[in-house]
C-alpha cells in the first residue's frame, strides 16, 4: 500500500507562484506515474499533470500549459508541481496520484490518492 502526503498549499495572491510537494511511503516500488489534479468548489475534479517514472513522457491540461511543471525526484519519493503565474481560476484542492501510466492518469484514473492541500488565489 501507497501513502501519499501532499504540501506546499495555501493563499497567494494572483499571478504569484507555488510549489506542492507529493511524498510518498509505503510499497511505492518502480515504474508508477505520478499526476496531479484539482478540484474546485461545485466541479468536478479535473487531470493538471502527469509525468512518467522516467520523466519521459510529461502532459499538461491546456488550462495550465505554460504556467505550471511537473518534475519528480525518484530518490526522494517525492513528485513536485511549481505553478507560476496564479489565477483566481486556480483556486482549488489539488490531490496527487499513482498509477500505472501517464494515460490512465491523463483519463483521470490512479490507483492511490493524497488527501489533497488547499490552493487559493486571490485576485
Amino acid at each position: 500500500q501507497v501513502q501519499l502526503v501532499e504540501s506546499g498549499g495555501g493563499l497567494v495572491q494572483a499571478g504569484g507562484s507555488l510549489r506542492l510537494s507529493c511524498a510518498a511511503s509505503g510499497r511505492t516500488g518502480t515504474g508508477a506515474a505520478m499526476g496531479w489534479f484539482r478540484q474546485a468548489p461545485g466541479k468536478e475534479r479535473e487531470f493538471v499533470a502527469t509525468i512518467s517514472w522516467n520523466a519521459v513522457r510529461i502532459y499538461y491540461a491546456d488550462s495550465v500549459k505554460g504556467r505550471f511543471t511537473i518534475s519528480r525526484d525518484n530518490a526522494k519519493n517525492t513528485v513536485y508541481l511549481q505553478m507560476n503565474s496564479l489565477k483566481p481560476e486556480d483556486t482549488a484542492v489539488y490531490y496527487c496520484a499513482g498509477g500505472p501510466g501517464t494515460a490512465t492518469m491523463r483519463s483521470g484514473f490512479g490507483d492511490y490518492w493524497g488527501q489533497g492541500t488547499q490552493v487559493t488565489v486571490s485576485s
